[in-house]
């Protein structure tokens, strides 16, 4: 007869409650572990489906990702003439707010360097990529777009030709691909009544340039948009992005891009780890806090509880050492409790978390090895938390059983 599985049938109900709320602070310390997991992954996902060996960004910034970034067209070029670079092309990356259909959506905007890159390399669940260099857009599917549906985005309308799945930025914005060109278009959109000023204000300072008096001919040129004025540079771009040659050294190309005085050169393993370091080290830091905090609560709960189950069986303890039971009985009696409860609360986390994970705002990520180090950290506590009962059981006094 086993006294652990006996007492248990005796508090049944009390127990299944405990071990409930066990499970329920289990599930929300694997979590935290999923939560930092999942934003690891957001945050090096857009690198990793890149794959550029080298990211050139604008002289002292800490690229795209990190902050604002902006070099001109023509370093493309310049990229592509250095020795061992095999391939290099233009990266464009920017984050949006709009409202559509009433709702707010907010989504990262990627721009595909057309027609070298159609967008082939995205994991499509439904559409097809790019075909065309104006006016389509592929949405990852948490932003809520239906294929074939048209979203307006600054003084054109888009359709959706194609929905991809986890395409997310380290934000946990929803990403969405167009060309180069669009991608611009959008983030450099200005309204109609910005442009008239704008005109304006370029025909108010020729009026008092002694060129434009000399040459009124110049002064028509004022009213064209900004992208035709001569002398006027393209809209930047983001970044550069390279692949080096097979057999090249990509330290040397490296080294050779650097020493540029108008960029900055980033490995793919240096941007991944400005990124780390950067935009998912805090939160790295308050949820591993929260961690802590939340393993800490649970064996001060479970040690509570045994504690007064303990007490509960006082009693029944002080009889059983009258009639002559060791004291590994009584041990083993508060010790198998303890495991049992933390062996049940983390079967019922592991099982609720992979229900509700999946419906979580941010995408979470459970590894082997954090559940595998949960569940070790799960049974020292319930060895630890059953110290406290044991030790009051083995204070218990026999004759307390003939006390009544």
């Amino acid at each position: 007869m086993n006294l652990a599985i006996k007492d248990i049938r005796h508090n049944l109900g009390r127990f299944i409650l405990t071990v409930l709320g066990i499970g329920m602070l289990l599930m929300i310390v694997m979590g935290m572990a999923g939560i930092y997991r999942g934003l690891l992954e957001d945050a090096t996902l857009l690198i990793n489906r890149i794959d550029a060996d080298l990211w050139i960004v604008q002289k002292d910034t800490r690229g795209p990702f990190a902050e604002v970034s902006r070099v001109p067209k023509s370093l493309v070029y310049r990229v592509e003439a250095v020795p061992g670079i095999q391939s290099s092309r233009e990266f464009v990356y920017h984050t949006i707010q709009r409202q559509h259909n009433g709702k707010p959506i907010r989504m990262s905007v990627l721009g595909l360097s057309w027609p070298v890159d159609k967008g082939e390399w995205l994991p499509l669940i439904s559409g097809r990529a790019l075909r065309q260099n104006h006016f389509e857009i592929v949405a990852d599917k948490t932003l809520g777009l239906q294929l074939g549906e048209r979203i307006p985005l600054g003084k054109e309308t888009y359709t959706v030709v194609g929905i991809t799945s986890g395409m997310v930025s380290s934000g946990g914005d929803g990403m969405a691909f167009t060309t180069i060109q669009d991608s611009q278009a959008i983030q450099f959109d200005s309204s109609g009544e910005s442009v008239r000023l704008e005109r304006a204000a370029r025909d108010s300072r020729g009026q008092e340039n002694e060129l434009f008096l000399s040459q009124p001919a110049l002064t028509e040129q004022l009213a064209r948009p900004t992208a035709e004025l001569p002398g006027v540079t393209p809209p930047p771009l983001s970044a550069v992005i390279a692949k080096v040659a097979p057999g090249a050294d990509p330290l040397q190309v490296e080294k050779i891009i650097s020493s540029w005085g108008d960029v900055s050169v980033f490995s793919r393993h240096g941007q991944e780890e400005l990124l780390v370091q950067g935009m998912v080290d805090k939160a790295k830091r308050q949820l591993g806090m929260f961690r802590v905090l939340l393993t800490i609560i649970a064996a001060i709960i479970m040690a509570l509880i045994l504690y007064t189950l303990t007490l509960d069986k006082i009693h029944s303890i002080a009889l059983l050492k009258l009639i002559g039971a060791q004291n590994h009985v009584i041990l083993g009696l508060i010790l198998q409790q303890a495991l049992l409860l933390g062996g049940l609360g983390y079967g019922i986390a592991w099982a609720v978390g992979q229900k509700l994970f999946p419906h979580f705002p941010r995408r979470v990520v459970l590894t082997n090895d954090d559940l595998i180090q949960l569940a070790v950290i799960v049974c020292v506590i319930s060895v630890l938390s059953s110290l406290l009962g044991i030790w009051k059981a083995m204070r218990v006094n026999p004759n307390d059983a003939l006390m009544g």
